[in-house]
């Protein structure tokens, strides 16, 4: 197993080197695990990367899970965000509630692949920004 390079924390690599991480395990496919675990790490990848780009961008974040606070806040910079990474709002909520077991309706396969794909496509973005790129290396 290969193991990315690590950047102080500060630094906007090792964000995305995490948001890589998270990304991959939401693309694994782990008998026993439920769909809601892989949009839960899809909505890490998306945040992480967010995080990123807010820290090449010198820009303070606020501590929080909530995507689309972030991505405002990132916007009323100046950041122009293409419709695919505004969709990242839509992990929200799979940053706590929907990672416990609670009453509510079954994630699909389908919705679950569709929500890895926009994380997949906020970690893209988010290379491009910064120069680097953490996808599509080997493991």
């Amino acid at each position: 197993m290969t193991m990315p390079e690590r950047f102080p924390p500060d630094d906007p690599r090792e964000w995305l080197n995490r948001a890589g991480s998270n990304l991959a395990i939401a693309k694994s496919d782990v008998a026993g695990a439920y769909l809601e675990e892989y949009c839960y790490n899809a909505q890490q990848a998306a945040e992480k990367a967010i995080k990123a780009v807010m820290i090449l961008r010198d820009i303070e974040f606020p501590y929080t899970h909530n995507l689309r606070r972030l991505l405002d806040f990132l916007e009323s910079f100046g950041e122009d965000l293409p419709e695919q990474v505004r969709r990242a709002e839509e992990l929200t909520e799979y940053a706590s509630v929907l990672r416990y077991p609670v009453d509510y309706k079954e994630v699909s396969e389908e919705a679950c692949r569709d929500l890895v794909a926009v994380a997949e496509s906020v970690v893209h973005w988010a290379e491009e920004i910064i120069g680097y790129r953490v996808t599509g290396k080997e493991a």
